[in-house]
C-alpha cells in the first residue's frame, strides 16, 4: 500500500482506496482523484487492500476486477463481510455479464468500463462518498433515536399509526393496461416524516407486528370491493414472515389472498427467518404469490430466487434510470428477462421516468411497468396514462 497526502477543499478529509495491479492504470486514476480534491491510497492487488483495510478508514474503494489472487469480485465479497455500508467501485477492461451480475449481486456501489472517463470517475466516486456520509449520519441518528427511548418516540410512532394511509402507485402490462396497484406506507407523523423513519421507530420499540398488521390492513382496505383495482402489491419486512395473523383467515389482506402479491425487498436479510421455506409454503396455500423487490439494489443478492422462489421480480430502478443509453444495463436486463421467463417468474420494471426508459425495457422483455411516467403514488386510486 502506498499512501498519499494530496489535499483539496473540495473534498476535506475524503479517504479513497485505489486497488490495480497495473502501474500505469493505477497512476492515471489516482491522478484523476487527487486532482478532485481526494486522499488516495493505493494498493497493487485484493491481499494489499485487505492490509490497508485493517488499519484504514475509508470513505469508498475503487479497484480493478481482474487481478492475480485476491480479483475485484472476491475483494468485494470480502469488503461486504468487513463493512456492508463501504461503497466499492469496480472497474473492468473486459465486461461480462457474468461479473457484471456478481458485482450487483454482492452490492457494488457501481461497474464501470475501462477507459474511464476522468469525469465520469469523479461524478460516480462523488456520489459513492455522499452515499458513505449520508449512511454513517443514518446510524448515528439510528443511535440516537434508539438511545432515547423516551415517551417522544412512543408517541411520534402512536402518531405515526393513527394518521397513517395508504398511497397507490399503479403497475401496467408492457401493453398500457391496469395490471394492479402496489400500496407505499404514508403518515402525518411530524416526528417521523418519511416511511423509512416510522419503520425504524418500529424496530427501536419492538413494535413491527403492529406496523406490519396497520399497513396490511390499510392496504386491502380500498382493494376488497374494487375488483377493478386488479393485484395488489403489499411490501413485507423479513419480520413480517413470522407473524401469523398474515396467514389468519380472519385477516382483511388474506381474504383477498389470490389478488395479493407479497414483495420482500432484496435489501433485507430474509435468511434470519426461521423455518423460512415453510412459511412461505404457508403463504403460496392461502393464496399469496410471492414477489423479490428491488433485484439489483444489491444486498441480499440472487440467493432471494433460492429461498423464496418468488413468482414476480421488480428491477430495482437503478438499473432502470437511463437503460435507453446504457448498453451494460440493457445486457443485465435481458439477462435477467430471459432467465426469469425461462424460470416462468414475471418481470416488473420500476421507476421508469421517461418514455425512452419504457421502451427500452418493453423491448428487453419486462413483463410489467411501474414509475411516475405513469403516475405518481396517490389516495386510491389515481388515474394513470402510458
Amino acid at each position: 500500500m502506498t499512501p498519499t497526502d494530496s489535499k483539496s477543499d473540495a473534498a476535506p478529509r475524503t479517504q479513497l482506496l485505489l486497488v490495480d495491479d497495473q502501474p500505469e492504470t493505477r497512476r492515471a486514476i489516482a491522478r484523476v482523484l487527487r486532482h478532485a480534491g481526494y486522499e488516495v491510497d493505493t494498493a497493487e492487488d485484493g491481499q494489499d487492500a485487505l492490509s490497508a483495510l485493517l488499519i484504514g478508514s475509508y470513505d469508498a474503494i475503487v479497484t480493478d476486477i481482474q487481478m492475480p489472487g485476491i480479483g475485484g469480485i472476491e475483494l468485494l465479497k470480502l469488503v461486504r463481510s468487513h463493512d456492508p455500508d463501504l461503497p466499492v467501485i469496480l472497474i473492468t477492461g473486459a465486461p461480462a455479464v457474468e461479473t457484471a451480475i456478481q458485482a450487483l449481486d454482492h452490492g457494488a456501489y457501481k461497474y464501470m468500463l475501462k477507459p474511464v472517463r476522468a469525469v465520469e470517475l469523479e461524478e460516480t466516486v462523488h456520489k459513492a462518498v455522499q452515499l458513505r456520509r449520508m449512511s454513517r449520519i443514518r446510524k448515528e441518528a439510528l443511535a440516537v433515536t434508539t438511545a432515547v427511548t423516551d415517551p417522544k418516540l412512543r408517541e411520534n410512532f402512536n402518531t405515526a399509526l393513527e394518521t397513517m394511509w395508504m398511497a397507490f402507485q399503479p403497475i401496467l402490462t408492457r401493453d398500457g393496461v391496469l395490471y394492479g396497484y402496489e400500496a407505499l406506507m404514508r403518515s402525518k407523523a411530524p416526528g417521523l416524516p418519511h416511511p423509512g423513519a416510522v419503520l425504524e421507530a418500529a424496530v427501536s420499540l419492538g413494535e413491527m407486528d403492529q406496523l406490519g398488521r396497520q399497513t396490511r390492513r390499510l392496504s386491502a382496505a380500498p382493494v376488497v370491493g374494487e375488483p377493478a383495482a386488479g393485484i395488489l402489491f403489499v411490501n413485507l419486512h423479513p419480520s413480517d414472515l413470522e407473524d401469523e395473523e398474515l396467514v389468519s383467515p380472519k385477516s382483511s389482506l388474506a381474504q383477498i389472498a389470490s389478488r395479493v402479491v407479497l414483495e420482500i425487498t432484496e435489501r433485507s436479510a430474509v435468511d434470519s427467518v426461521s423455518d423460512l421455506r415453510n412459511r412461505v409454503a404457508q403463504l403460496r396455500a392461502t393464496g399469496y404469490r410471492i414477489a423479490v423487490d428491488d433485484l439489483g439494489a444489491g444486498y441480499a443478492g440472487l440467493t432471494s430466487f433460492a429461498l423464496l422462489e418468488p413468482d414476480i421480480v421488480k428491477i430495482d430502478m437503478s438499473l432502470v434510470r437511463d437503460v435507453d443509453t446504457s448498453t451494460v444495463k440493457q445486457q443485465l436486463i435481458l439477462s435477467i428477462t430471459r432467465l426469469c421467463r425461462e424460470m416462468g417468474i414475471e418481470v416488473v420494471g420500476e421507476g421508469v421516468e421517461t418514455v425512452a426508459e419504457r421502451d427500452m425495457l418493453v423491448q428487453l422483455g419486462c413483463d410489467l411497468l411501474q414509475g411516475y411516467l405513469f403516475a405518481k403514488p396517490a389516495e386510491p386510486f389515481p388515474a394513470f396514462g402510458w
